[in-house]
Formats: structure tokens, sequence, C-alpha cells
């Protein structure tokens, strides 16, 4: 009888260790494959709370929003960009770097001859394809060809030649569209060996990449000792140069500093590049869209535009309030990024909901803010599907109301006021 108890006892031990690695194997396979928890914060308050009070727990990005990483080995840890380094001193120096000397608007005051030159594109552009006075155009392309030079610009510096420009351009179009074919090489070995000719040429974008944009590194690299020869505009690519990262992720007393490694250079320079001209030609395209649907709205903008004197620069541009209110508009309705993904390794999601009891597994969960949703919220705005840009006018509800955290409350985004100007928050 004590044999029988022994053995059951034993069966017993075994099987619930069993169940206990096998839930650790399982949450490890789904944490890798992007099954984590979900939880979908469509509220001001609690996203206001979130990614301004617990900034710290909630600045990670998902670490698998890249299906297929395209530099393995030792490689790996020294070729992050902004989403995906872990939040810690690396990541403040990057964010810094590109907010504080890019795209802060004070510095955006450097780029006007970029920004007119762009201008002046487009309109030369839309020109030329309306002589007949037949047949569409899209839109879309014709804001791509102009915007595109210009974030390249800024990126590399204004003495980027038109050649350049259009393999940049041909190559990220072409990598966009291999990366939603290589989701089935993240899961599948098999898939990698049937279909391996088309995984090799994945995997040479990143050769690709660095052969494009390596030699501008090195040229740009040669300039900055020599400023006569920089180009007079500063680039985005002149402060990656000079910034200097700690050693280890979680080094930060100053001491261990490095430069950043031509890896991580391709991944930043790649990352601007894919981001910016794609976020700022939806925001455009919904704009025009809905000057076409509002005539008066295109008219009262006419007239602002009329009523400026001199050449157009970032200062005058900031004494059109009603311009101002229009674009604040568009992005409320349409942000650029509907959704804000973070992961949240810890308590802090129990701790926003104000629910201690809410139970967070210790690998963490994923955070889906619905920027779109916070948008629309009938709570914060009087018809909140309607176009309406007086709201952001004098005596609106959006008056004082930014893009970034400021002293108001989260309406469109989690932001307002005078921290526009200031800079970022610190997990946007």
């Amino acid at each position: 009888m004590e044999f029988v108890l022994t053995v059951l006892l034993l069966s017993l031990v075994l099987c619930i260790s069993a169940v206990a690695v096998f839930r650790r194997r399982a949450w490890a396979w789904a944490v890798h494959n992007g099954q984590q928890p979900i939880i979908k914060i469509s509220d001001r308050t609690i996203a206001r709370r979130a990614l301004m009070d617990h900034a710290d727990a909630f600045c990670n990005r998902p670490l698998n929003l890249f299906p297929v990483a395209l530099v393995s080995g030792r490689r790996r840890s020294h070729s992050d960009n902004l989403t995906s380094v872990p939040y810690g001193p690396r990541w403040r120096v990057l964010r810094w770097t590109l907010s504080a000397a890019v795209l802060h608007p004070s510095r955006l005051g450097h780029t006007d001859p970029l920004r007119l030159q762009a201008m002046d594109a487009l309109v030369a552009d839309l020109r030329v394809r309306c002589v007949g006075g037949g047949g569409e155009i899209v839109i879309r392309d014709i804001l791509n060809a102009a915007v595109f030079p210009l974030v390249a610009r800024m990126c590399f510096g204004s003495g980027v030649d038109e050649g350049h420009v259009r393999a940049m351009r041909d190559l990220l179009r072409a990598f966009v569209l291999a990366v939603d074919g290589s989701k089935d090489f993240a899961s599948s070995k098999t898939a990698k060996l049937l279909h391996w000719r088309r995984w090799r040429r994945f995997l040479a974008f990143r050769g690709r990449q660095a052969e494009l944009f390596l030699p501008l590194v090195n040229a740009r690299r040669n300039a900055n000792r020599h400023p006569k020869l920089s180009g007079g505009l500063p680039a985005y690519l002149d402060h990656l140069l000079d910034a200097r990262v700690p050693v280890d992720h979680e080094t930060a007393d100053g001491k261990a500093l490095r430069p950043l490694t031509d890896d991580e250079l391709v991944s930043l320079l790649s990352e601007f590049l894919g981001a910016g001209p794609g976020t700022v030609v939806s925001s455009m395209e919904w704009t025009l869209a809905h000057l076409v649907l509002q005539p008066e709205v295109q008219n009262r903008i006419r007239r602002e535009v009329d009523a400026l004197e001199g050449a157009l620069s970032e200062a005058r541009v900031r004494q059109m309030k009603y311009m101002r209110a229009v674009v604040l508009e568009s992005l409320r309705l349409h942000p650029p990024i509907p959704v804000l993904l973070r992961n949240v390794p810890d308590q802090a999601v129990a701790e926003i909901l104000g629910r201690a009891d809410t139970a967070v597994p210790t690998e963490g969960m994923r955070a889906h803010f619905n920027l779109g949703e916070i948008g629309r919220d009938k709570n914060a705005w009087t018809d909140p599907h309607r176009f309406r840009p007086e709201r952001f006018l004098a005596g609106g509800e959006g008056e004082g109301v930014g893009l970034v955290p400021g002293p108001k409350e989260i309406k469109m985004m989690p932001g307002g006021g005078r921290a526009r100007e200031e800079g970022s928050p610190p997990c946007m």
C-alpha cells in the first residue's frame, strides 16, 4: 500500500512539474511570436496616467514588431534603432538626438530652404500633370515625390543628389513590399528551406542598405572635420555621428561611452527614411480630402496665406493660427499612428487601471493605446466625428491642446499646451 502511495505521489509531482515546464515554454513561445496578453486602452485619462505618471514602465516597444531579424549574432546587440532598443540610457540618448537636435521647432527653422524646394517641386509637378485638364491625378504619388527628397536631405544633408534619393526611395519601397512576405519565415524553418531564394533576397536588403548608406555616412563623417565642407544645413546624420551612447544598456554614469556602430547608423537612418515620408504624406492626404469636401475651410486658409507678408518661413507659419487648427483637427481625426504599442513588464498595468487584483504575468503584457478612438471621444469633443478646425481656436474645447503631454488632460494624444514647444514626452 505504501508503495502504491509513493508511486502516486511521484506521479503527481511529475505531472505538476511537467505542467509548469509546459506553461513556461508555452508562454515564452507566445511572447516570441507576439501572442502576449493584450490590454487595449481607449480612455484618455488612463492613457495619460500610463504615458506620463508611469512613463518608465510604458516606454518599451514590443520586441517582435519586425517578424525577422536582419542582423544576427554578436552584431545584433549593436544594431538597434529607436523602435527596438530597450528603454534606458541608450534609448534616451537616441531619443534626444532625434527630438531635440532635429525635430524640435527651434531646429526646424534651419530647414526652411529645403522645405521651400520641396514646395516648389510639388507645385511644379502639379502644374505639369494638370496641363491639358484631363485625367486623374494620384495625389499620393505627387506628395511622395516632394516629401521623400526633403526627408532624405534632412537625414543626410543638403548635398544628397537626385540619384541617391531615387535609389533610397526604390530600396525602401522594395523593402516594405518584402516585409509583408517575410511573416512566413518568422515561425517556420521549413518555409526558409522551401523558399530559400526569396529568403536570401530578403536578407540581402540589409547589405543593400549598408552599400547605399555607408558611403554617404563616411563622406559626412569626413566633412564634419571641416565645417566649411559640411553643406551648411544640419543633418540628422551629423547628430548621430556626434552622439555617444553607453557601452551597456544599463550604464548611466557617463564614463563608458562609445560612438554608434555602422550597424546602428544604418538601422537609425533606415528608420528615419522609412517612417518620415509615410506619416507626413498620410496626414497631408487626409487634410486635403477635408479641404475638398469643405471649400469654406480651404478659402479661409487661402485668406490667411494671402495675408502673410514676405517669404514663407517657420516663424510666419507659426503665426497662421487657423492653419495650425486645421492641422490639429486633421491629426485628431486621422492620427498617422492610430495605435501606440507598448510592452509592459510589471504591475504598472494594474496600477493605471486602479485595480490591484489584476493579474499580470511576470513576462509582462502588451498595451495598445488607441489614439484614433481617443481623438473621437464624445466626452472630450463636441460632435467628435465632424471636421471642425474652429475647436482649436480661442474659445474652442481644444484651445491649448497640442500633440504631446502638457498641463492639460489628454484629449487627442497625450498632451497639450506649451509642452509641444519644449520637446516630446518621455515615452511617445
